[in-house]
């Protein structure tokens, strides 16, 4: 089966949502909580500038081109503020986004850049991507085959989610394939040098930080100890026992209500 890849997905209706997926992921990643969204808000999921689907990088990366193409896809629709979902880079997006005005909540799951100041852990999760990477561009072609036993499924979530057995095979070949269509080499090589940098004094609308204690990704809380001392003190702080980097795969009923317990009107 050849994978799809697409620049992003609308659908529902009420109040407007954007949904950010996390480094080498696309925006299907939000797929199995997008019907329980969709019944409360307008959502729109894009992929992301440089990953499969979504806009191609083109010159020099730079520390607002990512979030500039949020920006655009949200004018492109209308959302002059939404409700701002994000896991991983996603959840560092969202909170960049908030920080320039345009978020009207921030629900966030363990979201990227909260090292604190260094922490080698910043040039360790760089590495395992480069790893990951390296490791699926190879077998890309036999993804179908690879998800098609509970082994296989099991070994191409183990760093994302600690459920594994409900998420639909074809999901994971796309994800697999994904990470192999994204420009993950420049992007990392920018992100050594410049980092994660955010203006948290800027941020004024209500902010959810959700974590699992199992994120094999980005560890708790040692990931978490920039956004503990820089974001608003009234940030709600949510640790989600045993779940993994991905709570929106590992556990997406729990996911959804976690997001529209947080941003209903």
């Amino acid at each position: 089966m050849t994978s799809t890849f697409t620049p992003s997905h609308r659908g529902g209706s009420g109040s407007p949502m954007v949904c950010l997926h996390g480094f080498t992921d696309t925006w299907r990643t939000w797929e199995l909580v997008l019907p329980a969204l969709e019944r409360k808000h307008d959502v729109l999921a894009p992929t992301l500038l440089a990953h499969a689907g979504g806009p191609p990088l083109k010159g020099e990366v730079s520390d607002t081109l990512i979030i500039d193409a949020v920006e655009r896809a949200m004018d492109e629709v209308g959302f002059e503020k939404a409700h701002l979902v994000g896991n991983s880079l996603g959840g560092y997006l969202a909170l960049q986004l908030a920080a320039r005005g345009r978020a009207e909540s921030v629900v966030a799951f363990a979201p990227a850049g909260g090292w604190a100041e260094g922490d080698e852990l910043f040039s360790q999760t760089l590495d395992q991507f480069v790893t990951l990477y390296e490791q699926l561009k190879p077998i890309a072609a036999q993804a179908d085959a690879i998800v098609s036993t509970p082994e296989g499924r099991r070994l191409v979530t183990q760093l994302i989610t600690t459920n594994f057995e409900h998420i639909p095979a074809e999901l994971l070949a796309h994800q697999i394939v994904g990470v192999t269509r994204c420009d993950v080499l420049p992007l990392i090589e920018y992100a050594r040098h410049d980092g994660f940098g955010l203006d948290a004094e800027r941020i004024e609308c209500p902010v959810r930080i959700v974590w699992g204690t199992a994120d094999l990704i980005l560890g708790w809380p040692s990931s978490a100890v920039r956004f503990r001392a820089e974001l608003p003190p009234d940030t709600d702080w949510v640790e989600l026992e045993g779940i993994g980097h991905c709570p929106q795969l590992d556990v997406p009923l729990e996911a959804a209500q976690l997001i529209l317990g947080f941003t209903s009107d």
